[in-house]
């Protein structure tokens, strides 16, 4: 699919299952409520907040308390939570006062710049079952369930890091 068509995609609410800089991932655009409940849906996931792809640095400065230095974390394997300036902000994505905010250093991320919405980022798998490197081993079942399938060979398979009040923190 050509980037265009890649961003209306995006704009139009269709959900995803795209490569990052560390595993696959399925998502949407985060403004769309409809679209991100079904994500919810497909993963049989209940409320546990979701991070967003930001579609640039403003964006981040614009909704978030920023308390470290981006630039040594983002683009790349770090989702970095931060305080939601507005605690109503996508609160259906997160809906306490923090948000976790990820740039991967991955060429898909051009789409959602250019789209400039924030977009869902978790892991294309039902919860609790394991991540997936390539789209082989993601589950028939939600390939079955996704509008667009972004096939970019095998991944180097490590979750993000997670960095919280400008510290690596364990995943839990």
């Amino acid at each position: 699919m050509e980037n265009k068509n890649m961003v209306e995609s995006i704009k139009s609410g269709k959900i995803f299952i795209y490569p990052t800089d560390t595993i696959y991932g399925i998502g949407c655009d985060a403004t769309n409520k409809q679209a991100v409940e079904k994500i919810r849906q497909i993963k049989n996931r209940d409320s546990k907040p979701f991070s967003v792809i930001a579609p640039s640095f403003d964006w981040i400065y614009e909704n978030c308390i920023v308390d470290c230095d981006l630039e040594k974390y983002l683009p790349g394997h770090y989702t970095i939570i931060l305080k939601k300036k507005n605690p109503d902000f996508l609160k259906w994505i997160s809906d306490n006062d923090t948000i976790g905010v990820r740039i991967p250093a991955h060429e898909f991320v051009e789409n959602i710049k250019e789209a400039d919405v924030p977009f869902i980022t978790t892991s294309v798998n039902l919860s609790g079952e394991k991540f997936a490197t390539c789209i082989e081993e993601v589950n028939k079942e939600i390939l079955n369930k996704v509008d667009v399938i972004v096939d970019s060979g095998k991944l180097d398979g490590q979750p993000s890091t997670l960095i919280l009040d400008g510290k690596e923190v364990e995943r839990k």
